[in-house]
């Protein structure tokens, strides 16, 4: 599907490309971008992935960036003068980002040529992980000089592709669906009756765990504090909490040894 979607946007066609996680959809947009004029705009929810792919960029002596909560005032104000000179070819922001003057006013200073809207189901209350700010895209693409645009996503059923080109207005986009089966994944329940069955089943899950790293979602704040502080103390394993009530050093050092396998 990569081949398509990129025939598609360099023949200047607004495209939806439907594919599995792992299947390559950022290679469309990184590779679109570089070979069309202006800014390429990314907009993703996911901080994690913005410095990863920024950092990936880097390395390949390409000019890219991204601005975030996670940076401070002063960092943000000099990456915003950067983008406004033309310094970057791509740039990665939340939606959320959209909405801010000081961003508006550096986006006026150069020209977009092509705005990528990454985890594109979150526009669609039908979508899994519906975010009210993605229906702020569409209004914020006329000032841009509407753009030619990409929506990518891994999930999303015919309505939520039907929501996710009207909501973005993007007109007749060519869609690519390549389908989003996974046979390396598999679902399974457990059933936990209690607090030590839930444990023990943590135990048994995570004492299998030979090398990688493992994730494991808690409900609340402090449900993931006392869970890595358990598979620390009890299972013996390196573990940390990640959580939006963390400073934002503290959040960088553990996603920082989470993408350094540590």
């Amino acid at each position: 599907g990569q081949a398509e979607a990129l025939t598609s946007l360099l023949a200047g066609r607004h495209t939806l490309a439907v594919m599995p996680t792992g299947a390559g959809k950022s290679l469309i947009y990184q590779l679109a971008a570089l070979h069309l004029p202006g800014l390429g705009l990314v907009l993703s929810p996911l901080i994690a992935l913005m410095v990863d792919q920024v950092e990936g960029l880097e390395r390949r002596q390409i000019s890219a960036t991204y601005i975030n909560s996670t940076l401070s005032a002063d960092e943000q104000m000099r990456r915003l003068q950067a983008l406004a000179a033309g310094a970057y070819r791509l740039a990665y922001v939340a939606p959320e980002r959209l909405r801010s003057v000081a961003f508006q006013e550096a986006l006026r200073q150069v020209r977009v040529g092509l705005l990528a809207v990454d985890e594109a189901h979150c526009i669609s209350q039908w979508g899994h992980d519906f975010r009210p700010d993605y229906l702020h895209i569409a209004a914020a693409r006329a000032p841009m000089g509407e753009p030619l645009t990409v929506a990518l996503t891994a999930t999303a059923t015919p309505q939520v592709q039907d929501d996710i080109v009207r909501l973005l207005a993007l007109g007749t986009a060519t869609r690519i669906v390549t389908g989003f089966n996974r046979p390396n994944l598999t679902f399974a329940v457990r059933q936990t009756p209690g607090l030590p069955e839930k444990l023990q089943a943590l135990r048994e899950l995570l004492g299998g765990l030979d090398e990688g790293a493992a994730l494991v979602y808690t409900g609340t704040r402090r449900d993931a504090e006392e869970v890595a502080e358990f598979v620390r103390a009890m299972i013996g394993l390196e573990a940390e909490h990640y959580h939006a009530g963390m400073s934002a050093e503290a959040r960088a050092r553990v996603q920082d040894a989470f993408m350094a396998g540590d």
